[in-house]
């Protein structure tokens, strides 16, 4: 009995021990469960985010680079879709690439790629058991043209991937303007895409789902958006008409003469806006890899800028009462201390002449003379700054040089009264003039318009034209002009080159030494000069400033170095007056109403005949578009500046016809395009000589135009090469 007793008893405890043991376990685990729980953490991973991470997936939405474009809105740099080539060489893919070496001869050529190369490059990611391969710089970014050519060889194993790139659709056009960027746009390298990269960078957003083990998203469980936020969009004062205009005459002068650099302004006299910018050696932003040249020299590079300051010593002499240009000097040579200045007849002057003589013929004489005696020093420095001359422009492109003005001693003032001595940027210069040209009122220069941001859905700057002083008054403005004009004009004037016909312009040439690089003095030889022109028109009220520059151009004995900077600055002044609706015949016959003149009057449901007859009466031009009897529409709108002779579009009630547009300016097509709400096309240049919708023909609104333009001289030679081929006809005729 006791032994049973005993066991019965090491049963128990041996149970009861085993129970003590479940107990634990069960309250470890328990706790352990409920640390896990709470603390949703094992060996230091985090429980939560594993299970999110594994049934959650997050995806980049990407914003979309700001475009960059022109006062009319057409896209000079933009963001597009492009496509980059690979190879699948992995013989289990439904399709890679089956022999090398055939694959290599036809895709070479399109990728810029040697054939063996690519044949070596197939084979060893063969060898070496890749799955793909990619092909080289040369099979990135391309277009879609592109990737058609490569498609239409029906290449096994070729495939392509979409990504966006940075586009510049004019190629070198205004490209030290605007600039570039890496080709999938990560970083700015220059121009406006630096300088406005924090406007135009785009900010990328996400979007985070769930989804189930098989991978397939589980739509707005748990979704969480995040919008990406595109850059913001710019807009230049740039016309890209007129910059097309600067682009052609520069390309044409490069291959003719083979200057060692170009630069060409041209700006709105009246407001400062650069209209065009153009320099050479130039680069296509697209093949950014090729640049040989970084400068803007428009901006960037600080010269002695030759007798074109001449134009600034005059107008500071008249503003003094001090230039009386029927006084007499004698020309040749001029003496201080121990220098001698000499005019650029190898220093033999004219005799004694008069100052207005000496400005047409550009005489060093004169205007160190006018600079150190008329003005002295200390008074001729001080137009210096008034002139702009001392500091920068503040133009809203990068890397702006500065000047450097020499000291005021009686050789620097009046070295500098000519133009050598001191060194000033080709921007300041054209600021400089805008007060010659604008009356006394000196403009600051600038080129971005505005900058739209489109989440906000409003600008997030607007430019203002934006007074820079007034360092001369609104009749010495004019009498400089005047002065100015005859330098053109007058049969000794250096500057006849840069008459053109039914334009009165009024400038300064200059002709500038060059420091020499290597050592004191200046480059010596036969022209190693910078040739210059900076010009205005119309005189009477300029509206159009423009400088070029050319550095040693190439030229033949008989030629002048005005002959190559008039074959830019001569076609760039009268496209430039085209386009800003001021023609030669514009210039020379129609008078332009002061600010406070005419603006337009509200037509808007009144009575056709009589709307007609009103603006007849004020001297306009009415175009009546629709055959009903009351106004609906009209442009220019209401409080708009008109000038005389001006067309005045009135939409009517009735059904609408396209009027005969042949002879049009484009701008008057883009009013009557923005009063038909068309979108329009235009090739060439200069005025209307064929249009896609036929005169009379019926214009639905929203709809599409294309016109063609040409110059008068264009037209004139398209004219006389059909007469001559209907003669030719004829006489063939006559003949059988």
């Amino acid at each position: 009995m006791y032994g049973l007793a005993q066991k019965r008893k090491s049963i128990i405890k041996r149970a009861l021990l085993l129970l003590t043991i479940i107990v634990l376990f069960f309250l470890v685990f328990a706790g352990r469960v409920v640390y896990v729980q709470v603390g949703k953490e094992v060996d230091g991973q985090n429980l939560e985010a594993m299970a999110e991470s594994r049934w959650t997936t997050s995806t980049t939405l990407h914003g979309q680079r700001g475009t960059i474009y022109d006062r009319e809105g057409s896209p000079l740099a933009e963001e597009v879709q492009s496509y980059t080539a690979f190879a699948v060489l992995n013989e289990d893919y439904e399709s890679y690439v089956e022999n090398p070496s055939k694959t290599a001869e036809e895709l070479a050529p399109l990728i810029e790629k040697d054939v063996s190369e690519l044949t070596n490059m197939f084979r060893n990611g063969i060898e070496e058991g890749k799955f793909q391969i990619e092909l080289g710089s040369g099979s990135k970014y391309l277009s879609l043209s592109e990737k058609e050519e490569i498609d239409e060889l029906n290449l096994p194993g070729i495939y392509f991937r979409t990504e966006p790139k940075r586009y510049y659709p004019n190629q070198e056009f205004a490209s030290h303007v605007l600039g570039y960027t890496e080709h999938d746009m990560s970083e700015a390298k220059m121009g406006l895409e630096l300088e406005l990269d924090e406007n135009m960078s785009p900010t990328d957003g996400s979007l985070s789902y769930q989804r189930n083990r098989q991978g397939t998203p589980l739509w707005n469980v748990n979704e969480q958006l995040e919008e990406p936020e595109d850059g913001e969009d710019v807009y230049l004062t740039i016309d890209s008409n007129i910059q097309t205009a600067i682009e052609q005459a520069m390309t044409k002068v490069e291959e003719q003469y083979d200057p060692n650099k170009m630069t060409a302004i041209v700006a709105n006299a009246q407001t400062g806006e650069i209209l065009g910018m153009g320099n050479r050696p130039s680069f296509n932003p697209n093949e950014y890899e090729s640049i040989t040249n970084y400068t803007n020299y428009a901006v960037s590079d600080r010269i002695e800028p030759g007798s074109t300051m001449k134009m600034f010593t005059l107008a500071a002499a008249i503003e003094e009462g001090v230039f009386d240009g029927s006084d007499t000097f004698q020309s040749g040579t001029y003496n201080i201390g121990s220098s001698t200045i000499g005019d650029h007849n190898n220093s033999q002057g004219w005799g004694e002449i008069t100052y207005d003589e000496g400005l047409i013929r550009s005489s060093n004489v004169a205007f160190a003379k006018v600079a150190l005696e008329k003005l002295g020093p200390e008074r001729f420095f001080k137009y210096m700054n008034k002139f702009g001359f001392s500091e920068r422009t503040g133009i809203d492109l990068p890397n702006e040089a500065n000047s450097n003005l020499a000291k005021p001693t009686d050789l620097n003032t009046a070295v500098t009264g000519f133009g050598q001595s001191s060194a000033v940027t080709p921007i300041q210069l054209l600021q400089a003039a805008t007060a010659v040209a604008n009356d006394g009122e000196m403009m600051t220069p600038y080129i971005v318009d505005k900058i739209y941001n489109s989440k906000e859905d409003q600008y997030s700057y607007e430019a203002s034209p934006e007074s820079a002083g007034n360092p001369i008054s609104e009749d010495t403005a004019t009498r400089a002009r005047e002065k100015l004009e005859k330098v053109v004009t007058s049969e000794d004037g250096t500057g006849q080159p840069f008459q053109i016909d039914g334009i009165d312009v009024a400038g300064k040439t200059g002709t500038a030494q060059i420091s020499d690089p290597n050592g004191p003095g200046y480059l010596s030889g036969e022209d190693q000069n910078i040739f210059s022109f900076i010009g205005m028109a119309p005189v009477d009220d300029p509206s159009i400033i423009v400088y070029v520059a050319v550095d040693r151009p190439n030229l033949e004995d008989t030629e002048s170095g005005s002959s190559p900077v008039s074959q830019i600055f001569n076609p760039v002044m009268k496209q430039s007056l085209s386009y800003l609706n001021l023609s030669p015949n514009d210039v020379e016959e129609e008078e332009v109403y002061e600010e406070d003149g005419v603006k337009a009057e509200s037509y808007v449901d009144e009575n056709l005949d009589e709307a007609v007859a009103h603006l007849e009466d004020r001297g306009l031009a009415p175009l009546t578009i629709g055959d009903g009897s009351t106004i609906t529409d009209q442009y220019p709108t209401a409080g708009e500046p008109l000038i005389i002779g001006e067309k005045v579009f009135l939409l009517t009630d009735g059904e609408i016809s396209m009027p005969d547009m042949t002879g049009w300016s484009l701008r008057d097509v883009k009013r009557l395009s923005t009063l038909l709400e068309l979108q329009l096309d235009h090739l060439g240049s200069g005025y209307v000589t064929d249009q896609s919708i036929d005169s009379g023909a019926s214009v639905q609104k929203g709809g599409h135009l294309t016109i063609e333009l040409q110059t008068a001289a264009e037209n004139n030679s398209k004219t006389k090469q059909e007469q001559q081929e209907s003669d030719e006809q004829k006489a063939e005729q006559q003949r059988e």
